[in-house]
């Protein structure tokens, strides 16, 4: 009897080490779970995630089709996407008619009927007063008729109407008018030589025809 006790003993003692090594070894096994899960993102701290752009949710909708209905509007310019286009469509106004006995300040030594047609479309929607004539006698004589013979504010030559005479017509008018009245003369852009005449006999601007046919 006095020997089984030591052996009772011992088994109670490499019980006790068993049951010792038993947590060891599950703790060591916890630790490498842990471990892995670490590694696998699963824990310590989380990653970073960014800020997102929920714009697109405004054309998916509810999965029905019925798009961004009864929530906020999403988007940066969804406050006027879904807005109807609105269009303001100007009255035509006429212009009003010149009255007769308006003064003429506008002359022009010009028979090219393009450029007769585009100076009364254009004296028309300014409501301006235009005459046409052929020679200085004609244009003093209208000038003098006028009430208060108002000398012109503009007299425009077609340098190259020869029955104007305007290297001729043009001094004349200059020594007449010398302030309050403008002479502008149009010609071919190739014809310089032309121009430079006109500067000199008193045209106070001379452009090409096809500058002058799109004002």
């Amino acid at each position: 009897m006095g020997g089984a006790q030591p052996g009772n003993g011992g088994g109670q003692q490499m019980g006790g080490r068993q049951q010792q090594g038993g947590p060891q070894q599950g703790g060591g096994g916890g630790g490498r779970n842990r471990r892995n899960r670490s590694r696998r993102g699963g824990g310590g701290q989380p990653a970073f995630v960014g800020p997102m752009d929920h714009s697109y949710r405004q054309n998916q909708g509810d999965g029905n089709g019925n798009g961004n209905q009864g929530g906020r509007p999403q988007g940066r310019y969804s406050n006027q996407s879904n807005r109807p286009q609105q269009f303001f469509n100007a009255p035509q106004v006429d212009p009003l008619p010149v009255r007769e006995d308006a003064t003429t300040r506008i002359f022009a030594f010009i028979e090219d009927l393009f450029f007769v047609t585009k100076m009364q479309d254009t004296a028309r929607k300014l409501n301006v007063k235009l005459a046409f004539v052929k020679t200085v006698e004609e244009l003093l004589e209208k000038v003098e008729q006028q009430t208060g013979a108002e000398p012109p504010s503009l007299i425009v030559f077609d340098l190259n109407n020869v029955n104007a005479k305007p290297l001729q017509a043009i001094p004349k008018l200059r020594a007449k008018y010398k302030r309050g009245t403008s002479i502008v003369g149009f010609v071919s852009h190739v014809q310089g030589d032309l121009k430079l005449k006109a500067q000199e006999a008193g045209c106070d601007s001379v452009m090409p025809r096809s500058a002058f046919s799109q004002h």
